[in-house]
């Protein structure tokens, strides 16, 4: 009976962690799609407040609305006009106290990060941490630059190490090239790897 029971278990239990991730986001999503219409509610004559009520009503709308908004702000950038207006768009945020250095930091690390010809959270290491002979999981997100490359002897790489069973949260590092040992795993693989806290290990290629 136990066996039966963690059997039935591991079939459901990824179905059921997605589904809920999938929900909490749908959920997200439709909060804020739910407060714009209450900006529209203020604005908008009375007559349009039954149409509101109705797209309120809809669950799930504020995702197909946030994905058809991507894809049309996508195509528009692809094009002359649509570069010329995000250069004014960011022309705008740069030049307001504080918000320009949010704007910035964060416009930086989306740029890197979604490139598609950086290197950040490409590559899956096998590091030291967090003392000498304790290894862990870590993600290569690039190579120390300006000032702080200055202060370093050597070849270093930046890597992030992903916390268990919670990656999103970690630490960030500067390693010696030498320290590091590059992986052949997928980047998905090594994060199964980190969320199943080492249950899941990847086949190895070879």
């Amino acid at each position: 009976m136990k066996k039966y029971l963690i059997t039935g278990l591991l079939v459901w239990l990824p179905l059921a962690i997605t589904v809920w991730v999938i929900l909490w986001m749908v959920g997200i999503l439709d909060g804020i799609f739910g407060g714009v219409l209450s900006g529209f509610e203020a604005l908008l004559p009375v007559a349009a407040l039954p149409m509101i009520d109705k797209l309120r009503a809809i669950h799930g709308l504020g995702v197909i609305l946030v994905v058809l908004a991507l894809l049309l702000t996508g195509a528009l950038v692809s094009n002359v006009a649509g570069r010329w207006l995000v250069r004014q768009w960011d022309r705008l945020f740069t030049n307001i106290p504080i918000v320009k250095s949010i704007y910035n930091s964060v416009k930086k690390v989306s740029d890197t990060l979604f490139s598609s010809n950086g290197n950040a959270f490409r590559t899956a290491l096998l590091i030291q941490y967090p003392r000498a002979g304790s290894w862990t999981i870590a993600f290569q997100t690039g190579t120390p630059s300006g000032e702080v490359q200055k202060h370093l002897n050597g070849e270093f790489v930046s890597v992030y190490v992903p916390t268990t069973p919670n990656p999103t949260s970690g630490f960030f590092l500067m390693l010696p090239r030498a320290d590091v040992i590059e992986l052949d795993m997928s980047v998905d693989e090594a994060l199964t790897y980190v969320i199943s806290m080492g249950s899941v290990a990847p086949q190895p290629t070879h």
